[in-house]
């Protein structure tokens, strides 16, 4: 037995305008969920950021959550945990970490209800160093995902490693990154996918594969690609009520795509079953304990040699992604010293304004968009430096609102200041560079 185990990334940064997120939901979202409703056998873990999980419920796309509830109520789809804004969880304070792991819990409980029962773990980009298995752990999640660039061992496909922990250890699984960048840039059809599983099978005993990839590769990056790949596979592996190696025409099921071509198995082949992640552990064996290197799924091996882990979205040589860091740490600590010193109404209220911005300002995309590799997007990069801006504004406010001497306030206004002009160098690289 072969057991594929995909997993879908649905994610839109806080900055997305609404007409991005219904031209994403018409031409992605909507289409993935009626190949699930087509093919009713087919398996797939999900993950949804919070932050999408509240747009499309304010956006008017609540139909989509609610066929992602049918589907988790039904058997075919699970849920996993990650952080609400999809922050780079590596590159944050650990309590930041463990408050988008709260809050997007919270999130998704409040629209999904009890058919959001995580056991795994995707950590945004994949991005994985060991400062985020403890709040993972704690957060009680059974399994993480990481980069196949990752593992330090022989390749897992018959037993599970993990990653031993102080407060104990979790399983670890490691995407094919091969395989998964195949499909998302369009270098395999359904076929090829299937010859591709059937040639990683080398010994007699049962293996799992698991792909990932943005959601958005389905219909949106490659229009169609929900039908010309996704049901072209879920409809080859259709059991059969007889005997499971040869396949037989199926009644068509109500709205299921035509059939798109034919594959017939041979009574030697291994049959090839799709499931959820976290189905695995009660197949496969524990193996051994790993240290999985810091990485992405964006990181390449000279990256690693290079210790530039996280290259889209903190390059040690690109300028602007030290900017942006600068900036976001002094509005970091403004808001921390706000919310600790905020000491009558008004100034508790923009303490809380600044708390819930800087929730925000910490999604990935404002870095990824800057990093020139060879995404370059000034918009985004500036919504996203406007979203620090709004939380070091209001996190100001509160201080001076506070009963603070005026030497603190002026301290504290220093930093404003310096953020001016970290504000002012960034935007002069979106006004200059191409």
């Amino acid at each position: 037995m072969i057991y594929w185990a995909p997993l879908f990334h649905f994610y839109q940064p806080p900055t997305q305008l609404p007409a991005v997120v219904m031209k994403i939901s018409n031409e992605s979202y909507r289409p993935i969920m009626d190949v699930f409703e087509d093919f009713p056998h087919a398996k797939a873990t999900f993950n949804i950021n919070g932050v999408l999980t509240e747009m499309l419920a304010l956006y008017g796309h609540t139909d989509i959550l609610d066929k992602m509830r049918k589907l988790a109520d039904n058997g075919q789809i699970e849920f996993t945990g990650s952080g609400k804004y999809h922050p780079i969880l590596p590159l944050i304070p650990r309590e930041e970490m463990e408050r988008q792991i709260r809050l997007n819990h919270s999130t998704n409980k409040q629209y999904l209800g009890d058919a959001y029962r995580p056991r795994g773990f995707f950590p945004p980009e994949m991005c994985y160093s060991k400062d985020i298995v403890d709040p993972i752990i704690q957060s009680r999640h059974e399994w993480i995902i990481v980069s196949g660039i990752a593992c330090p061992v022989g390749w897992p496909m018959d037993v599970i490693h993990r990653i031993d922990n102080v407060d104990g250890d979790i399983a670890v699984f490691f995407r094919d990154d091969i395989l998964s960048n195949k499909i998302s840039f369009k270098d395999v059809d359904g076929k090829g996918f299937i010859e591709h599983l059937k040639q990683l099978h080398q010994g007699s005993g049962d293996i799992y594969v698991i792909t990932a990839m943005d959601a958005e590769t389905f219909g949106h990056h490659i229009p169609h690609w929900d039908k010309l790949f996704l049901s072209q596979v879920y409809e080859t592996l259709v059991p059969n009520p007889g005997y499971p190696g040869v396949m037989r025409e199926q009644k068509p099921l109500a709205g299921q795509h035509r059939k798109l071509f034919e594959y017939e198995k041979s009574r030697d082949e291994h049959e090839i079953r799709t499931v959820k992640i976290s189905e695995l552990l009660d197949i496969f064996p524990k193996g051994e304990k790993v240290a999985p290197k810091p990485s992405s799924w964006s990181t390449s091996i000279d990256d690693i040699k290079r210790e530039n882990y996280y290259p889209l979205w903190k390059d040690p040589n690109n300028p602007v992604h030290a900017l942006q860091w600068e900036h976001l740490d002094i509005a970091m600590v403004m808001t921390y010293r706000a919310m600790k010193i905020a000491d009558n109404p008004a100034s508790h209220q923009f303490a809380s304004n600044a708390r819930a911005i800087l929730d925000s300002a910490l999604h990935s995309c404002q870095f990824w968009w800057a990093s020139k590799k060879p995404m370059w997007d000034i918009n985004m990069v500036y919504r996203g430096l406007n979203l620090q801006r709004e939380a070091l504004l209001n996190a100001y406010k509160s201080i001076s609102l506070s009963g603070r001497t005026p030497q603190t306030k002026r301290r504290f206004y220093y930093l404003v200041v310096a953020a001016r002009h970290i504000y002012t160098q960034i935007t002069d690289y979106l006004y200059t560079e191409l």
